[in-house]
């Protein structure tokens, strides 16, 4: 009886699986393994928030294999070692899994890949996490993209794939001789159960990603551009983690749109609907540039910022700035949303990066390892291109002239202060004109607040005006250098 390993990675789910398709089509009996081997993945080894994630997203997996009549086994690394061993034990001849895209687990994949074939095990590998492969797509001169706009132009000339593949009804068991580690050995939960917010607001698992999208499409799709900048309306779709860990593929995504399209083929939700299919087109970009540009996790894309002047003791104010303890409300309630629910609005965090990396001049890397351990969502390549963008040395980069104001920035998207005092309650009584900027608020009005600044809520770490020119006059330092890529 022909026999295969699955190995499950990012790829969380049963259906729109290719590895798993592919091996229930050529063997008669599948074992599907997750190998815990965190240490293969570094520098960038999961944060605390992914860790948490991954623990349910395993059980959920889990679950669902077991409904079908089989089971996760779970493993530990190093992975070649972990494979070779259970195929012995199994009598597989083959191992299938879906690729990665970060550095580590390519350089990781090529390795095993190439110990499984010389054992005599065969490999075979799928795309399941992106629509286009990123060393296939690229310019008519061979060269990867790095504007956006000519790369969504380029992704809509191709047309989204949209095929998703069926979940299997039926799966063959899993010998009871395989051995699994119970999922409590991974310690992968808090020691310290900070995590209630977390437990409250996400379901991770592939239900959980499906229930996540309905109810986006049924309440949120319509208004999706007008609605999506505004951290105070339940406009976005925080698909964002089930993406990440695979219990949802884009393909999915993207047939599920279109399928509402065609029960309401109106102008106004086609514009909308590409309005959101162009966010996945910003993950797709990601992607795309962190297979060509594999260096910037941590180094600028844009030479020039390899010398850029940064402040040197900085780890008190950016410790206020982890905190949401820096002064300016629409920064404070993005940060205060991160740590209580592993999870900021799109438009709070460019301004949180915008004030780390230009207000305070504290390196980018120091919000994206931040970013790294706090996010449920916490993706290399989408992490990389989101702090490059803010801090202007990226692709497709903000002018580095463009730094956010977040008092602006707040009363623009959240007219009425909703967001700041959902995050902020010791801002609460204030009123709208004052919530986005107390420091400029009457002593009467502060006092029937009950908002004593330096007490109850901290004054600006920096004033906004200066320190916007100060960051203006250190590019200027370096805007005359080399833009090439490094």
């Amino acid at each position: 009886m022909s026999a295969a390993l699955v190995w499950f990675r990012q790829d969380l789910r049963l259906a729109d699986n290719p590895a798993l398709a592919r091996a229930l089509a050529a063997c008669e009996r599948i074992v599907p393994v997750y190998i815990h081997a965190p240490e293969e993945s570094e520098p960038w080894a999961p944060g605390a928030a992914s860790r948490w994630w991954l623990h349910h997203a395993l059980a959920a997996l889990d679950g669902s294999l077991r409904a079908r009549g089989s089971r996760l086994l779970l493993r530990r690394g190093p992975s070649l070692e972990a494979l070779l061993r259970l195929a012995k034990e199994a009598g597989a001849t083959r191992v299938f899994w879906n690729r990665l895209y970060e550095p580590a687990h390519r350089a990781r994949d090529r390795r095993v890949d190439a110990g499984l074939r010389a054992a005599g095990v065969q490999v075979e590998t799928a795309d399941a996490s992106l629509f286009f492969e990123p060393e296939s797509f690229l310019k008519d001169d061979g060269v990867p993209y790095q504007v956006f706009t000519a790369f969504w132009r380029a992704c809509w000339r191709r047309g989204w794939p949209t095929d998703p593949i069926a979940a299997p009804r039926r799966l063959p068991p899993v010998p009871p001789t395989l051995s699994s580690l119970r999922l409590e050995e991974l310690a992968l939960l808090p020691n310290i159960p900070w995590d209630k917010g977390l437990r409250i607001l996400w379901h991770p698992g592939e239900a959980g990603a499906w229930q996540r999208l309905e109810t986006f499409l049924d309440a949120s799709l319509a208004r999706y551009a007008e609605a999506r900048n505004r951290p105070d309306l339940a406009g976005t779709s925080r698909l964002s983690p089930h993406l990440h860990f695979g219990e949802i593929s884009p393909r999915q995504v993207a047939a599920a749109v279109e399928q509402r399209l065609a029960l309401d083929p109106s102008p106004g939700l086609r514009t909308q609907a590409e309005s959101f299919l162009r966010q996945l087109a910003w993950r797709e970009f990601a992607h795309h540039l962190l297979v060509h540009f594999p260096h910037t996790p941590q180094e600028p894309l844009d030479r020039r910022f390899a010398r850029f002047p940064w402040v040197e003791r900085y780890q008190d104010v950016l410790a206020a700035w982890q905190r949401g303890q820096t002064g300016v409300p629409m920064v404070d309630a993005g940060m205060r949303e991160l740590w209580a629910t592993g999870w900021m609005h799109n438009r709070a965090r460019m301004i949180a990066a915008s004030y780390l990396t230009k207000n305070l001049l504290i390196p980018w890397q120091e919000g994206t390892r931040w970013f790294w351990d706090t996010l449920v969502d916490a993706d290399l390549a989408n992490n990389t291109l989101g702090w490059q963008w803010s801090a202007g040395c990226g692709a497709d980069a903000a002018p580095y002239f463009r730094v956010f104001n977040p008092v602006l920035q707040g009363r623009k998207f959240d007219p009425r202060g909703v967001y700041l005092r959902r995050h902020l309650p010791e801002l609460a009584a204030l009123p709208d004109e004052h919530i986005h900027a107390p420091w400029t608020a009457p002593p009467a009005v502060l006092d029937a607040a009950g908002v004593r600044l330096g007490q109850t809520y901290p004054r600006p770490l920096v004033d906004l005006k200066v320190s916007r020119e100060r960051a203006l006059a250190s590019f200027q330092r370096i805007k005359h250098r080399s833009i090439s890529p490094a």
